[in-house]
Protein backbone atom coordinates (compact mmCIF):
# COMPACT_ATOMS: atom_id res chain seq x y z
CA UNK A 1 0.00 0.00 0.00
CA UNK A 2 1.21 3.82 -0.97
CA UNK A 3 2.02 6.07 1.34
CA UNK A 4 -0.26 8.99 1.10
CA UNK A 5 0.70 12.89 1.70
CA UNK A 6 -2.10 15.44 2.81
CA UNK A 7 -2.11 19.00 1.41
CA UNK A 8 -4.45 21.61 1.57
CA UNK A 9 -5.62 23.89 -1.85
CA UNK A 10 -5.50 27.74 -2.59
CA UNK A 11 -7.52 27.97 -5.23
CA UNK A 12 -9.22 31.78 -4.88
CA UNK A 13 -9.02 34.83 -2.74
CA UNK A 14 -9.93 35.09 0.83
CA UNK A 15 -11.54 31.48 0.47
CA UNK A 16 -10.41 28.78 2.81
CA UNK A 17 -8.24 26.06 1.66
CA UNK A 18 -9.32 22.69 0.90
CA UNK A 19 -7.52 19.44 2.18
CA UNK A 20 -6.38 16.68 -0.51
CA UNK A 21 -4.92 13.11 -0.17
CA UNK A 22 -3.01 11.50 -2.37
CA UNK A 23 -0.42 8.45 -2.84
CA UNK A 24 3.16 10.38 -2.83
CA UNK A 25 4.46 9.59 -6.05
CA UNK A 26 8.21 7.67 -6.29
CA UNK A 27 11.18 9.93 -6.58
CA UNK A 28 12.44 11.07 -9.85
CA UNK A 29 16.21 11.38 -10.85
CA UNK A 30 17.94 13.49 -8.05
CA UNK A 31 14.59 14.00 -5.55
CA UNK A 32 14.39 13.98 -1.82
CA UNK A 33 11.09 13.07 -0.14
CA UNK A 34 10.59 15.17 3.24
CA UNK A 35 8.26 14.95 6.00
CA UNK A 36 7.77 18.39 6.82
CA UNK A 37 7.48 18.70 10.58
CA UNK A 38 6.63 22.93 11.02
CA UNK A 39 6.05 25.94 8.23
CA UNK A 40 5.53 29.55 9.38
CA UNK A 41 3.00 31.37 7.90
CA UNK A 42 5.06 34.28 5.71
CA UNK A 43 3.66 37.41 5.18
CA UNK A 44 3.87 37.08 1.37
CA UNK A 45 1.63 34.11 2.14
CA UNK A 46 -0.81 35.98 3.27
CA UNK A 47 -0.67 38.55 0.96
CA UNK A 48 -1.99 35.76 -1.35
CA UNK A 49 -4.43 34.78 0.38
CA UNK A 50 -5.93 38.37 0.91
CA UNK A 51 -5.83 38.77 -2.92
CA UNK A 52 -3.20 41.33 -2.65
CA UNK A 53 -0.25 39.57 -4.97
CA UNK A 54 -1.03 36.76 -7.51
CA UNK A 55 0.30 33.14 -7.27
CA UNK A 56 -0.62 30.09 -10.49
CA UNK A 57 -3.48 28.29 -8.99
CA UNK A 58 -4.29 25.89 -7.71
CA UNK A 59 -1.32 25.98 -5.36
CA UNK A 60 0.18 24.54 -2.04
CA UNK A 61 1.45 27.62 -0.17
CA UNK A 62 3.89 28.09 1.94
CA UNK A 63 7.83 28.14 1.51
CA UNK A 64 9.01 28.75 5.73
CA UNK A 65 9.36 25.06 6.12
CA UNK A 66 11.91 22.57 8.27
CA UNK A 67 11.12 18.35 7.79
CA UNK A 68 12.91 15.44 7.91
CA UNK A 69 14.17 13.51 5.34
CA UNK A 70 11.97 10.16 4.20
CA UNK A 71 13.66 9.10 1.06
CA UNK A 72 16.15 10.06 -1.25
CA UNK A 73 16.67 9.08 -4.60
CA UNK A 74 19.78 6.39 -5.81
CA UNK A 75 21.19 9.37 -8.10
CA UNK A 76 21.40 12.15 -5.62
CA UNK A 77 24.58 13.01 -4.15
CA UNK A 78 23.38 12.40 -1.05
CA UNK A 79 25.57 15.71 0.38
CA UNK A 80 24.37 18.64 1.92
CA UNK A 81 25.96 22.37 0.78
CA UNK A 82 28.45 21.57 3.34
CA UNK A 83 29.68 18.01 2.30
CA UNK A 84 27.82 16.39 5.05
CA UNK A 85 26.29 12.96 4.13
CA UNK A 86 22.18 12.81 3.96
CA UNK A 87 20.81 10.35 6.08
CA UNK A 88 16.97 9.60 6.23
CA UNK A 89 15.45 10.90 9.75
CA UNK A 90 17.66 14.06 9.39
CA UNK A 91 16.27 17.66 10.46
CA UNK A 92 17.20 19.64 7.21
CA UNK A 93 16.02 23.34 5.77
CA UNK A 94 16.24 23.77 2.01
CA UNK A 95 16.17 27.17 -0.25
CA UNK A 96 13.28 28.04 -1.17
CA UNK A 97 14.46 28.00 -4.37
CA UNK A 98 15.71 25.63 -7.40
CA UNK A 99 17.60 27.00 -9.57
CA UNK A 100 19.47 24.55 -12.39
CA UNK A 101 23.12 26.17 -12.74
CA UNK A 102 22.87 24.58 -16.37
CA UNK A 103 20.96 27.60 -17.61
CA UNK A 104 22.09 29.48 -20.06
CA UNK A 105 21.49 32.72 -18.12
CA UNK A 106 22.81 31.15 -14.36
CA UNK A 107 24.78 33.88 -12.58
CA UNK A 108 25.67 32.26 -9.43
CA UNK A 109 25.85 35.25 -7.21
CA UNK A 110 22.05 35.87 -7.40
CA UNK A 111 20.77 32.29 -8.71
CA UNK A 112 17.35 33.09 -7.19
CA UNK A 113 16.97 35.06 -10.41
CA UNK A 114 17.55 32.00 -12.73
CA UNK A 115 15.39 31.38 -15.68
CA UNK A 116 12.60 28.58 -15.13
CA UNK A 117 13.23 28.95 -11.11
CA UNK A 118 11.38 26.63 -9.34
CA UNK A 119 10.38 28.25 -5.42
CA UNK A 120 8.62 26.16 -3.41
CA UNK A 121 5.07 27.70 -1.77
CA UNK A 122 4.63 29.60 -5.11
CA UNK A 123 4.23 26.60 -8.12
CA UNK A 124 0.69 25.48 -9.74
CA UNK A 125 -0.33 22.40 -8.86
CA UNK A 126 -0.45 20.37 -12.04
CA UNK A 127 -1.62 16.25 -12.56
CA UNK A 128 2.82 16.27 -12.58
CA UNK A 129 3.28 18.41 -10.09
CA UNK A 130 2.85 18.93 -7.05
CA UNK A 131 3.84 18.12 -3.11
CA UNK A 132 5.85 21.35 -3.57
CA UNK A 133 4.62 23.91 -0.84
CA UNK A 134 4.69 23.96 3.25
CA UNK A 135 0.93 23.26 3.66
CA UNK A 136 1.49 19.56 3.51
CA UNK A 137 2.98 16.82 5.26
CA UNK A 138 5.42 15.69 2.82
CA UNK A 139 7.48 18.56 0.36
CA UNK A 140 9.29 17.02 -2.42
CA UNK A 141 12.70 18.55 -3.21
CA UNK A 142 14.08 18.99 -6.71
CA UNK A 143 17.22 18.57 -8.14
CA UNK A 144 19.21 21.97 -7.67
CA UNK A 145 18.20 22.62 -4.22
CA UNK A 146 20.91 23.97 -1.65
CA UNK A 147 20.40 21.88 1.55
CA UNK A 148 21.77 21.78 5.20
CA UNK A 149 21.34 19.73 8.02
CA UNK A 150 20.49 20.84 11.37
CA UNK A 151 20.83 19.71 14.73
CA UNK A 152 17.69 17.58 16.26
CA UNK A 153 17.85 19.75 19.28
CA UNK A 154 16.75 23.08 17.68
CA UNK A 155 13.62 24.23 17.75
CA UNK A 156 11.32 23.26 14.38
CA UNK A 157 9.38 26.49 14.80
CA UNK A 158 12.33 28.98 14.31
CA UNK A 159 14.29 26.63 12.45
CA UNK A 160 11.20 26.71 10.08
CA UNK A 161 11.85 30.49 9.52
CA UNK A 162 15.33 30.24 8.13
CA UNK A 163 14.87 29.85 4.38
CA UNK A 164 12.80 32.82 4.24
CA UNK A 165 13.11 35.44 6.65
CA UNK A 166 16.51 34.58 8.39
CA UNK A 167 18.33 34.16 4.40
CA UNK A 168 16.73 37.05 3.37
CA UNK A 169 18.29 39.44 6.07
CA UNK A 170 21.58 37.51 5.59
CA UNK A 171 20.93 38.65 2.38
CA UNK A 172 20.60 42.29 3.37
CA UNK A 173 23.28 42.67 5.86
CA UNK A 174 25.59 41.28 3.13
CA UNK A 175 24.68 44.03 0.78
CA UNK A 176 24.93 46.78 3.33
CA UNK A 177 28.67 45.93 3.85
CA UNK A 178 30.43 46.55 6.86
CA UNK A 179 28.75 46.62 9.91
CA UNK A 180 30.89 46.19 12.21
CA UNK A 181 31.57 49.64 14.29
CA UNK A 182 28.71 51.23 12.00
CA UNK A 183 25.84 52.88 13.41
CA UNK A 184 22.88 51.30 11.41
CA UNK A 185 18.82 52.11 11.00
CA UNK A 186 16.71 49.57 10.56
CA UNK A 187 12.94 49.82 9.42
CA UNK A 188 10.39 48.07 9.92
CA UNK A 189 9.98 45.69 13.01
CA UNK A 190 8.85 42.38 11.93
CA UNK A 191 10.71 39.35 11.76
CA UNK A 192 13.05 40.08 8.71
CA UNK A 193 13.49 43.54 11.28
CA UNK A 194 14.29 41.73 13.90
CA UNK A 195 16.45 38.98 12.34
CA UNK A 196 18.43 42.00 11.29
CA UNK A 197 18.95 43.93 14.62
CA UNK A 198 19.83 40.45 16.02
CA UNK A 199 22.35 39.79 12.79
CA UNK A 200 24.15 44.08 13.43
CA UNK A 201 24.87 43.12 16.96
CA UNK A 202 26.50 40.01 16.47
CA UNK A 203 28.35 41.90 13.99
CA UNK A 204 29.94 44.28 16.77
CA UNK A 205 27.65 47.43 15.62
CA UNK A 206 28.17 50.40 17.33
CA UNK A 207 24.26 51.35 17.38
CA UNK A 208 21.64 50.17 16.25
CA UNK A 209 18.20 52.51 15.48
CA UNK A 210 15.34 50.31 15.21
CA UNK A 211 12.24 52.21 13.77
CA UNK A 212 8.35 51.53 13.36
CA UNK A 213 4.58 52.42 13.91
CA UNK A 214 3.99 49.79 16.05
CA UNK A 215 5.11 50.98 19.82
CA UNK A 216 4.98 46.78 20.89
CA UNK A 217 7.54 45.57 17.95
CA UNK A 218 10.07 48.54 18.94
CA UNK A 219 10.12 47.02 22.56
CA UNK A 220 10.78 43.54 20.91
CA UNK A 221 13.39 45.18 19.27
CA UNK A 222 14.88 45.80 22.17
CA UNK A 223 15.62 42.36 23.63
CA UNK A 224 17.09 41.49 19.93
CA UNK A 225 19.75 44.25 20.37
CA UNK A 226 18.94 47.63 19.12
CA UNK A 227 20.16 50.32 21.20
CA UNK A 228 17.47 52.94 20.70
CA UNK A 229 14.17 53.25 19.11
CA UNK A 230 12.01 55.80 17.24
CA UNK A 231 8.22 55.81 16.47
CA UNK A 232 7.54 56.77 12.91
CA UNK A 233 3.96 58.06 13.89
CA UNK A 234 5.48 60.95 16.19
CA UNK A 235 8.21 61.52 13.61
CA UNK A 236 7.44 64.14 11.08
CA UNK A 237 10.55 65.28 10.62
CA UNK A 238 14.47 63.75 10.40
CA UNK A 239 15.20 65.37 13.69
CA UNK A 240 15.21 62.05 15.76
CA UNK A 241 17.82 60.46 13.20
CA UNK A 242 20.12 63.36 12.53
CA UNK A 243 21.69 63.17 16.12
CA UNK A 244 22.97 60.58 15.06
CA UNK A 245 25.78 59.47 11.97
CA UNK A 246 23.62 56.73 10.05
CA UNK A 247 26.16 54.92 8.29
CA UNK A 248 23.89 51.75 7.07
CA UNK A 249 19.98 52.14 6.27
CA UNK A 250 18.10 49.05 5.97
CA UNK A 251 14.79 48.57 5.36
CA UNK A 252 12.42 45.68 5.83
CA UNK A 253 8.72 48.43 6.25
CA UNK A 254 8.32 48.90 2.41
CA UNK A 255 7.07 52.07 3.23
CA UNK A 256 7.36 55.44 0.81
CA UNK A 257 7.88 57.50 4.00
CA UNK A 258 10.24 54.72 6.02
CA UNK A 259 12.54 54.24 3.31
CA UNK A 260 12.71 58.40 2.20
CA UNK A 261 13.75 59.24 5.80
CA UNK A 262 16.24 56.60 5.33
CA UNK A 263 18.10 58.45 2.74
CA UNK A 264 17.58 61.75 4.01
CA UNK A 265 19.07 60.93 7.16
CA UNK A 266 22.09 58.67 5.66
CA UNK A 267 25.27 59.95 6.39
CA UNK A 268 28.65 60.62 3.99
CA UNK A 269 28.96 57.49 1.60
CA UNK A 270 26.24 55.74 3.31
CA UNK A 271 24.51 52.46 2.12
CA UNK A 272 21.10 51.98 2.09
CA UNK A 273 19.50 48.58 1.31
CA UNK A 274 15.73 48.19 0.67
CA UNK A 275 13.87 44.69 1.11
CA UNK A 276 10.36 45.05 2.07
CA UNK A 277 9.05 46.84 -0.78
CA UNK A 278 7.43 43.88 -2.49
CA UNK A 279 3.81 45.12 -3.07
CA UNK A 280 2.14 48.01 -4.86
CA UNK A 281 2.52 51.70 -3.69
CA UNK A 282 3.08 55.09 -4.72
CA UNK A 283 6.39 56.07 -5.83
CA UNK A 284 9.08 56.46 -3.39
CA UNK A 285 10.83 59.59 -3.71
CA UNK A 286 14.63 60.08 -3.62
CA UNK A 287 16.51 63.48 -3.39
CA UNK A 288 19.05 62.92 -5.92
CA UNK A 289 21.35 65.63 -5.73
CA UNK A 290 21.98 64.63 -2.37
CA UNK A 291 22.20 61.38 -3.14
CA UNK A 292 24.87 63.06 -5.47
CA UNK A 293 26.71 64.92 -2.79
CA UNK A 294 26.56 62.30 -0.16
CA UNK A 295 27.65 59.81 -2.51
CA UNK A 296 25.66 57.62 -1.08
CA UNK A 297 24.77 53.88 -2.64
CA UNK A 298 21.07 52.13 -2.95
CA UNK A 299 20.77 48.67 -3.66
CA UNK A 300 17.53 46.50 -3.29
CA UNK A 301 17.28 42.76 -2.57
CA UNK A 302 14.57 39.97 -3.54
CA UNK A 303 15.24 37.02 -2.00
CA UNK A 304 18.99 35.50 -1.27
CA UNK A 305 21.82 33.52 -2.55
CA UNK A 306 23.53 30.48 -1.35
CA UNK A 307 26.03 32.15 0.94
CA UNK A 308 23.01 34.07 2.35
CA UNK A 309 21.34 30.81 2.79
CA UNK A 310 24.19 29.53 4.76
CA UNK A 311 25.30 32.43 6.91
CA UNK A 312 21.44 32.06 8.72
CA UNK A 313 21.26 28.52 8.78
CA UNK A 314 24.89 29.20 10.94
CA UNK A 315 23.55 32.15 12.88
CA UNK A 316 20.59 30.14 13.93
CA UNK A 317 22.61 27.59 14.62
CA UNK A 318 24.67 29.40 17.12
CA UNK A 319 22.16 32.08 18.56
CA UNK A 320 18.41 30.38 18.41
CA UNK A 321 18.65 30.57 22.35
CA UNK A 322 20.62 33.75 23.15
CA UNK A 323 17.74 36.00 21.86
CA UNK A 324 13.61 35.52 21.84
CA UNK A 325 13.32 33.53 18.37
CA UNK A 326 10.78 30.99 19.72
CA UNK A 327 8.22 33.83 21.05
CA UNK A 328 8.15 35.44 18.05
CA UNK A 329 5.98 32.39 16.55
CA UNK A 330 3.00 33.21 18.51
CA UNK A 331 0.67 30.43 18.39
CA UNK A 332 0.91 27.84 16.60
CA UNK A 333 -1.71 24.84 15.05
CA UNK A 334 -2.06 21.45 13.57
CA UNK A 335 -2.05 21.18 10.01
CA UNK A 336 -5.59 20.43 9.95
CA UNK A 337 -6.54 23.40 11.36
CA UNK A 338 -4.90 25.69 9.00
CA UNK A 339 -7.87 28.06 8.09
CA UNK A 340 -8.23 28.90 11.54
CA UNK A 341 -4.41 29.40 11.74
CA UNK A 342 -4.79 32.28 8.52
CA UNK A 343 -7.52 33.32 10.13
CA UNK A 344 -5.84 34.44 13.57
CA UNK A 345 -2.72 35.61 11.74
CA UNK A 346 -4.45 37.88 9.61
CA UNK A 347 -7.20 39.36 12.88
CA UNK A 348 -4.13 39.14 14.78
CA UNK A 349 -0.84 40.37 12.61
CA UNK A 350 1.50 38.02 14.69
CA UNK A 351 5.37 38.37 13.91
CA UNK A 352 4.53 34.29 12.38
CA UNK A 353 1.81 32.23 13.51
CA UNK A 354 2.82 28.18 12.76
CA UNK A 355 1.55 24.76 11.97
CA UNK A 356 3.10 21.74 13.22
CA UNK A 357 2.69 18.22 11.98
CA UNK A 358 2.27 15.54 13.84
CA UNK A 359 3.29 12.35 12.00
CA UNK A 360 1.26 10.07 14.30
CA UNK A 361 -2.22 11.24 13.21
CA UNK A 362 -1.39 13.59 10.15
CA UNK A 363 0.85 11.00 8.10
CA UNK A 364 -0.62 7.60 6.98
Amino acid sequence: MKKLATYYVFDRANTALTKVSKPIPPLRDGEILVNIRYTTLCGSDLHTYCGLRNEPCPTILGHEIVGVIAAISPDHSGLDARGNQLHIGDLITWTVFSSDPNSANYQPDIPQKNDNIYKYGHRQITEADDLHGGLATHIILRPHTCIRVLPKDISPAVAATINCAVATSAGALRLAGTITKKNIHVAGIGLLGLVSIAMCKEMGAKSIIASDINPARLELAKKFGATATIDLRETTSSTALQATVIDRFIDMSGSPEAMELGIETLALHGNAVFVGAVFKQRPTGIDAEKVIRKMLTIKGLHNYNYTDFSAAVDFIIENWQKYPFESLIERDFPLAEVNEAISYALTHKPIRAGLFINPSTEQL
